[in-house]
């Protein structure tokens, strides 16, 4: 799905006019257009395949060392994304953590990121959007378990209502082996050294 930049436009000249805006003063003339071009960007995660990236994957077990399976987890930390609140249109951002336990297939490392950031393109809540991601990997890839941190900040709540202008929010999915707290332990330690 594409965004509608001319209706986009359009609504945001009559959201400009029902705040009590001139939009055709110098200052605003040209924002309709560039909240379009905007939106494009923010949303070009609707309706696109999350699983497209983790299509591609390489075989452990057909190089040099067959018979090498990885026996632990796979952490890619620190993936920056940004999204939008679908309760109030705000955005929020912060870093995704990642973590898979490879069976015989494993993926690019960049892949894992597009996931994230097709995902997070989209109006969304940070709790959903762990999930999905989790969800991708999980069924996508020939995990024996999935664990996903999410630590955000949302402008919904540090610009209004309750204005806490540091807090953040963590969430976490898991799936597979890494479904209960004892068995992601050891990973959710090394996210503590997560920046």
């Amino acid at each position: 799905m594409t965004v509608d930049r001319a209706r986009v436009s359009a609504l945001v000249r009559e959201l400009l006019e029902a705040i009590g805006e001139d939009p055709e003063r110098p200052g605003l003339r040209q924002t309709p257009e560039r909240v379009a071009d905007a939106y494009v960007e923010f949303f070009a995660g609707v309706g696109a395949d999350a699983a497209a990236p983790l299509a591609h994957t390489i075989s452990v077990a057909s190089g040099p060392a067959p018979e090498t399976i990885p026996s632990g987890a796979v952490m890619v930390r620190d993936i920056a994304f940004r999204s939008i609140c679908e309760h109030h249109l705000l955005p929020f951002r912060g870093r995704a953590h990642l973590a898979y336990l490879p069976g015989e297939q494993v993926v690019g490392l960049g892949a894992l990121a597009r996931v994230v950031d097709i995902l997070s393109s989209r109006p969304q809540v940070q709790e959903r959007l762990g999930e999905q991601i989790a969800d991708a990997i999980a069924t996508s890839l020939d995990a024996r378990g999935v664990l996903v941190v999410l630590d955000a900040m949302h402008e919904c709540v540090t610009m209004r209502g309750a204005r806490q202008t540091e807090s953040t929010t963590v969430t976490i999915a898991a799936r597979g082996e890494l479904a209960e707290p004892a068995a992601r332990a050891e990973l959710v330690t090394l996210l503590g050294g997560a920046r």
